[in-house]
Parts: C-alpha cells; sequence; structure tokens
C-alpha cells in the first residue's frame, strides 16, 4: 500500500460500516529501510520471526486465502499500509481474483505452498515440489513469482530451507505475535517490538483481526512497513 492523499482516506473511509470507520488509525508513512538482512551463504533461504531493526516499524502478514471476506479489501484500502500476503495455492484458485485486487492496491503476494501440509520431516523433493510448485503457480496467476515463504504452522527443517532457496526464495518467515478473534497474542510480553512480523489469517472475522493488529501497531508508537524492502 502507499501512502493515502487526505481525501484518497476519507474516500476509503467511507465505503467501510459506520462501525468500522473510527477503529482505522492513521500511520505516518513508513521510512525508507535503513539496512537489509544478512542472507545465509550456504545454499539455504534465511528464516526470521523478526527483522533485525531499530527502525520504528512492524511487518503485516496475511496467511493461506480460504476466507474471502467481503471487507478485507477495503480494510487495506482504508489503512493504506503494506501488507504482505503468504497465499496458499489450493486456497485462492477458487477466486483469484479476489487477491489480484489486493495486489492492485499495493499487497505484495508471496508463497505458502501449494496444499497447506506439515513440511518438516518431508524429503527434500518433497518439499520442493510444495515450494516450487507454489511459486510457479502464483506466478501464474499474478504476473510475479514469489521471493519469500512461509511454511504452513510455521514448521521448518534443514531440507525446509534448502528446497526453498532452491526454489527462489530468499528467506522464509515466522513470527512474533498472532491474531484471532479480535485479539493479538505475544510472544515476548505485551507491546510489538521493532522489527516484529505480525501473523494473521483469511478468516471469518478479518474486519477484527486487521484493525486489532493495526491498533497494536499504533499503540506501540510504529508503523506498517514492507517486509520485502528489508530483504536484499
Amino acid at each position: 500500500m502507499t501512502e493515502a492523499k487526505p481525501q484518497a482516506r476519507t474516500i476509503a473511509l467511507s465505503h467501510l460500516p459506520a462501525n468500522l470507520r473510527g477503529r482505522v488509525p492513521q500511520f505516518a508513512p513508513a521510512p525508507p529501510a535503513a539496512t537489509k538482512v544478512k542472507l545465509p551463504t550456504d545454499g539455504t533461504a534465511g528464516w526470521y520471526s523478526r527483522i533485525p531493526t531499530d527502525q520504528k516499524v512492524a511487518f503485516i502478514t496475511i496467511d493461506d486465502g480460504w476466507v474471502k471476506h467481503p471487507l478485507a479489501l477495503k480494510l487495506m484500502q482504508a489503512a493504506d499500509v503494506p501488507v504482505t500476503l503468504f497465499l496458499e495455492v489450493d486456497a485462492v484458485k477458487s477466486d483469484p481474483q479476489y487477491f489480484a485486487k489486493m495486489q492492485a492496491a499495493g499487497a505484495t503476494i508471496e508463497n505458502h505452498t501449494i496444499t497447506h501440509p506439515n513440511l518438516k520431516g518431508r524429503s527434500y523433493e518433497s518439499q520442493k515440489r510444495e515450494i516450487c510448485g507454489g511459486a510457479d503457480q502464483l506466478a501464474t496467476l499474478y504476473g510475479r513469482r514469489p521471493v519469500l515463504f512461509r511454511p504452513p504452522f510455521g514448521n521448518h527443517d534443514h531440507n525446509t530451507l534448502r528446497a526453498s532457496h532452491d526454489c527462489g526464495m530468499k528467506a522464509a518467515f515466522f513470527w512474533k505475535e498472532t491474531t484471532n478473534k479480535g485479539k493479538v497474542r505475544f510472544q515476548e510480553g505485551p507491546g510489538v517490538k521493532p522489527g516484529d512480523i505480525i501473523l494473521m489469517h483469511f478468516r471469518d472475522r478479518f474486519p477484527d483481526d486487521f484493525l486489532a493488529v493495526l491498533q497494536a501497531i499504533h499503540k506501540a508508537g510504529l508503523t506498517p512497513a514492507k517486509l520485502e524492502d528489508y530483504i536484499p
């Protein structure tokens, strides 16, 4: 997403139900990425649950794609902040245009496998089929081949990171906060910390979850930033 001009923000907010408009915080534009992570040089993708930065930023990531809430796009447009979508091919193929509209509004689409298996413990070839296949199919659907990856359930092993690298994924990600039913759960005490990666899903209560994440970031004095900007 890009910085909304006041008029554009007003228009985007007007498309939301009245009970949601006052719950969308306004953020200053994210600062340019001061530094980028250092990726491994051993033939594996990087693994991160937080981006090591002192900048006052956090990262919103949204997984899967099974539930296609009618207000999700409108909320993203009203908030006008960067989001990264880790999409599962099987979840999005019933309505790929739903996510194409988010991409057109500024969201970045990344890889979350084809069928959402638990990759940990599987053979290298099995994991590579899921990771490369997910990236290839998302490229066909959305015109850009993903370069970032989230393993289903956050479960991974050395084969996951090796296959990710060999499939063109620069980095793979865990998280520091999760959100469900409008509640943010913290791994390391209360409050979002600079560089934290926050996990959401496309679920029935998407508005509550998205607004809870925005409010938690705002309360911490941080700004949502684009995850991809911090990866070489």
